[in-house]
């Protein structure tokens, strides 16, 4: 595929329906950002596709798939090698950066994002955002929805957290997220939420179940080790993993 990309989350999508007996219960809740809660890929894809263009090069969506969930040296460093670009990791990052903090902001919610935190919020189920981004991105992205990102109890930004010492697909930032609830879960108590494959394999690396929300052009190999894939949040049952029911 050469033309660039977006999320749909209009697209029907596979669901992992029969695993459904297989569900574990949990009591704490993980959320990555990117892709998941706000949508922000697009935004992504066309600040890498403006500084890829001036080179006659495209930013594919076989390229972008690799990179979903990567901190952000790590993404730079794929995306130069990637492209062929004539720049230092370093170089981009300073470029993205600068155009990323311009355009994040007008970033909105995804789809059954605001309405799936605030129901667990209310229900009193601890929830902790686990996120590659660094803390000056998350900042400039949640701008405009600070208070709802405030009702999670702890935030992990994994780029510039020291205590992520490896980025996704390890599972890391997934196992730090748990150890800073204040019980301290067990790995199999948490659930994630995730649409990136790296994100995924993180989660089930560390041991916990992972909630697929993948753009509708991830191939169907990169979902098969989701716990269930569905096609937006909003079809998000809770009471199949013990968590409370919507009630409307």
């Amino acid at each position: 595929m050469s033309r660039l990309f977006g999320s749909s989350s209009g697209s029907v999508l596979g669901t992992a329906g029969s695993k459904m007996s297989s569900f574990r219960k949990v009591t704490h809740c993980i959320f990555d950002m990117d892709g998941l809660l706000l949508d922000t890929e697009n935004l992504y894809t066309q600040v890498t596709q403006s500084i890829a263009e001036p080179y006659g090069k495209t930013y594919t969506w076989e390229i972008k798939q690799t990179i979903m969930g990567l901190q952000r040296d790590e993404a730079a460093e794929a995306i130069v090698a990637a492209l062929e670009l004539p720049l230092t990791p370093a170089e981009y990052v300073e470029i993205s950066t600068e155009r990323i903090n311009r355009v994040m902001e007008q970033c909105q919610l995804m789809p059954g994002a605001e309405r799936l935190v605030r129901h667990l919020h209310q229900h009193n189920v601890p929830i902790a955002l686990a996120t590659s981004s660094g803390a000056d991105s998350v900042e400039v992205k949640t701008k405009n929805h600070r208070e709802l990102f405030e009702l999670f109890g702890h935030k992990v930004m994994g780029s510039s957290d020291p205590d992520v010492k490896e980025g996704k697909p390890a599972p890391d930032i997934f196992l730090v997220a748990a150890d800073r609830f204040p019980d301290r879960p067990a790995p199999d108590q948490c659930l994630v939420f995730e649409d990136a494959p790296n994100g995924v394999t993180a989660a089930i690396a560390a041991g916990m179940q992972a909630v697929m929300v993948p753009d509708p052009h991830i191939e169907e190999d990169q979902r098969k080790h989701a716990t269930v894939v569905l096609k937006s949040l909003e079809d998000f049952h809770p009471e199949q993993f013990g968590l409370p029911p919507f009630t409307s």
